[in-house]
């Protein structure tokens, strides 16, 4: 897994590509609340791209909603893009889309 962070007009794109699973969940977990204290001190956007995402699992949905949980409480928005056909399935079928919201 790698992320690549971009920013742009008050908001920061996470490029996430590779594998969310349990193996990578740690270091998605970790890079993700080191980018939360820049975020905060912003008050910034983040848009987590999951175009070049292959695959993910449970495990990656439960690091989806903790990191929610702790930028909810920042006042940080959290926001999903262009997901892969295969993601998109595991978000729609999770119900993910109703707690962090997907944009275009």
């Amino acid at each position: 897994m790698e992320i690549v962070y971009k920013n742009s007009n008050n908001c920061t794109i996470a490029e996430l590509s590779g594998e969310l699973d349990e193996y990578s969940a740690e270091y998605v977990r970790i890079s993700l609340d080191d980018i939360l204290k820049d975020l905060a001190a912003h008050k910034s956007k983040l848009v987590l791209d999951f175009s070049k995402v292959s695959f993910m699992d449970s495990t990656g949905i439960g690091v989806l909603l903790g990191r929610y949980n702790k930028y909810s409480k920042c006042d940080i928005e959290l926001f999903i893009k262009n997901p892969t056909s295969y993601v998109n399935r595991i978000f729609e079928m999770t119900g993910i889309y109703q707690i962090i919201p997907k944009v275009g």
